[in-house]
């Protein structure tokens, strides 16, 4: 297809990390590492801050409680995948399945429409994959000097400048199938803290997380298992806008839902609990004053309107 959108730099597309163990081989990192007698490689995300190299999660076994590497060391288990327990924000993560009598990722894209319910519901499918992937050194080699990574292709529909178009990925996940005695290990909820929008990341900034020594810790305020949902408008997708519209990052410990969308301004030390949704009318500018408490609060429209110097109206909320 000839089209402007498919030209120069709408030519390019993330391809999946499928192609990672090829490229250890490739980029001679993996005969560097077995060089130095590593066995293992632990591999993620770079958008998932509880993502750490941390060997001493600890694994329950029959014999009680081994650490991680030390389990899979001593079973022989050439691929571990950590997964962690689905929430509603999870829905669409992939999950393992046992399908010819091997253990399987199975992603949303390969599910036909008719049974993506049963994908997203979380009584079928309780687990997803985090993608912390924990994985033999001397199993890589072996496999892809055999050239037995046969990874399948992942369709994956997207919209380009309003065409829709179909990304061709491969997953690093989906590899799960051709190691020897691979396994998925239930890790704790702070293993999997994804930053991949501005929601993400007033997550992070709000003092429902701590950061210290390069570990992402929760605070234990907090009574609700899962983290508050968050959805912000288009107006705090870019981060410098994000960052503009917020003076300080609200508290939400106590928070359960939070909605925003229009022209959204917040001030200093404000605190957010319960369901708030908050909703800007076009060409009004709402701005949440330093030290509001807004509790399961729905805000529409301002209580006081004046009008601004470009000739929209600002509306403070009180």
């Amino acid at each position: 297809m000839k089209d402007k959108v498919f030209t120069g730099s709408y030519m390019l597309y993330p391809p999946g990390h499928g192609d990672l163990f090829q490229s250890l081989m490739n980029s001679g990192k993996l005969d560097a590492f077995l060089a130095e007698g590593k066995e293992y490689v632990f591999v993620a995300n770079s958008d998932n801050l509880g993502a750490i190299v941390d060997s001493s999660i600890l694994i329950l076994s029959l014999t009680g409680a081994v650490e991680i590497l030390k389990y899979l060391i001593k079973f022989k288990h050439e691929y571990c995948m950590e997964v962690t327990p689905k929430t509603l924000a999870d829905v669409k993560g992939g999950t393992l399945i046992s399908y010819d009598g091997k253990v399987q990722l199975l992603e949303i894209a390969q599910v036909p429409l008719a049974h993506v319910y049963e994908f997203k519901s979380m009584d079928e499918f309780r687990a997803f994959n985090t993608n912390n992937l924990w994985v033999s050194l001397k199993a890589i080699k072996r496999l892809v000097e055999a050239d037995a990574l046969k990874m399948e292709i992942i369709p994956n529909p997207k919209e380009v400048k309003g065409v829709e178009v179909i990304q061709l990925e491969t997953a690093a996940g989906a590899a799960i199938r051709f190691f020897d005695n691979a396994v998925g290990i239930n890790v704790p909820r702070s293993r999997f803290l994804p930053v991949k929008a501005t929601s993400d990341l007033l997550l992070v900034q709000s003092d429902l997380y701590t950061l210290a020594d390069g570990y992402f810790s929760r605070n234990t305020a907090r009574a609700e298992r899962s983290d508050p949902s968050i959805e912000l408008g288009p107006e705090f997708n870019k981060v410098s806008n994000f960052l503009s519209r917020f003076k300080s990052i609200p508290s939400i410990i106590s928070l359960d839902r939070l909605s925003v969308s229009g022209d959204v301004w917040f001030g200093a030390n404000i605190v957010l609990k319960g369901k708030v949704k908050i909703a800007a009318k076009e060409r009004v500018k709402l701005e949440i004053p330093d030290g509001a408490v807004l509790e399961n609060k729905r805000i529409r429209m301002s209580l006081l309107l004046c009008k601004s110097s470009s000739g929209g109206v600002t509306g403070l909320v009180l």
